[in-house]
């Protein structure tokens, strides 16, 4: 038997980070010595405390039957009180938060929740490849606004043609960015929560990077008077406490569309493991010093890659938040070639910024996930490369 998969799979380009991956092993199989630059998995590992409190909960035999719904109160009550400590943003755990498995869970799912055959989402680029094929699973149409230099890296609402505007259902955004890690100020927020409301369209919110920031803290979506109206932010433990592999998230925001994503989830799985919960409520409720020291390292990170690269004469943008650093390519090259030559002959695996997006053509994304002793090491590569 030949399986025929499906028209809405089959519209999908290939899954960037999978083929990265697979390069990086392909490399690695060759005897390489590579150094993965590529895929933003945070190498620190998930803070003790939170460890013993996520092994303590895997002991307690309630927590081994199905978890539906909603989240344990007490984790929605953890997040409705780190919101209130970090932002001063004011949640109702009973109605305005739901837990999700990993945020790419909610941030895939949602479309299906709002949107029908033929109705656009606004989704800037580059960005985030899963919110493009979220968009084309649901029969959706992505309408992309570039993301450019010149405009801070911020989506120009008003050049969107308004008949795009009256068919839109949803707006994404992720700041901090990945993989530009631009942040959004608050005039800017401001005036998204202004055209959500005059387009009748819903804002989904990425604000999984909060935490990892070098200055000014990132301000919160939901900070926004008027922003519950209109939109929700999703939030994860994955990168503010090295989480990824736990898939500990949620989504928080206007209690009808968080209800409808969790009447979707409830058709899809059966909740997050409470485990999983109980070491996410450690996370938020218990001591963060851990995140400051998370921030330490990150800095120190970026400020030897991003001054070994201009010493080598490569144009960067010096990252404010996030663990990734967006870097011109050299003249004369594209994003692939680029990203080929430093695998080929340095076995440094990057990202390619137009697999990011089409505005992401000319640059490459690199990611601070591995210690000052490798980046140091892949920066003694480079500079062998012949460009």
């Amino acid at each position: 038997m030949k399986a025929k998969i499906s028209q809405r799979l089959e519209s999908l380009p290939p899954y960037l980070f999978v083929a990265i991956d697979e390069k990086k092993k392909a490399a690695l199989a060759r005897g390489a010595d590579i150094i993965s630059l590529g895929v933003g998995d945070p190498d620190l590992p998930t803070p003790p405390h939170i460890v013993a409190a996520g092994q303590k909960a895997l002991a307690v035999p309630a927590n081994h039957q199905y978890p539906f719904g909603a989240g344990l109160k007490t984790f929605r009550h953890a997040v409705a009180q780190w919101y209130k400590n970090r932002f001063n943003v004011v949640l109702d755990p009973d109605t305005e938060i739901h837990a999700l498995i990993g945020s790419k869970d909610g941030l895939t799912h949602f479309p299906l929740a709002f949107v029908n055959p033929g109705d656009a989402v606004l989704i800037p680029e580059p960005a985030y490849p899963a919110y493009n094929s979220a968009v084309l699973l649901a029969g959706g149409v992505p309408h992309f606004i570039p993301l450019l230099e010149k405009n801070d890296f911020l989506p120009q609402l008003e050049a969107i043609p308004k008949e795009v505007l009256r068919k839109a259902k949803i707006l994404y955004l992720n700041y901090p960015s990945n993989p530009l890690s631009a942040v959004a100020g608050r005039g800017f927020f401001e005036k998204v929560v202004a055209w959500a409301r005059g387009y009748d369209f819903i804002v989904a919110h990425d604000a999984a990077y909060s935490e990892i920031y070098f200055g000014e803290p990132p301000v919160s979506f939901l900070s926004i008077p008027g922003a519950k109206e209109i939109g929700v932010e999703f939030h994860s433990c994955s990168k503010t406490y090295n989480m990824t592999g736990w898939r500990a998230a949620w989504v928080c925001g206007n209690a009808e569309v968080v209800k409808a994503l969790g009447r979707l989830k409830d058709n899809y799985d059966s909740g997050v493991f409470q485990a999983v919960q109980e070491a996410a409520v450690a996370a938020l409720s218990g001591p963060q010093d851990c995140v400051a020291e998370m921030r330490r390292i990150y800095k120190e990170r970026r400020d030897v890659l991003v001054g070994g690269l201009r010493r080598l004469g490569w144009k960067v943008f010096e990252p404010p938040a996030t663990f990734y650093v967006w870097v011109h390519v050299p003249e004369g090259y594209s994003s692939a070639k680029t990203v080929e030559r430093l695998l080929d002959e340095a076995h440094i695996v990057a990202t390619p910024g137009n697999g990011l997006g089409p505005s992401g053509e000319g640059y490459v994304r690199l990611a601070l996930t591995v210690p000052v002793p490798r980046l140091r090491e892949a920066l003694s590569r480079i500079e062998k490369i012949k460009w």
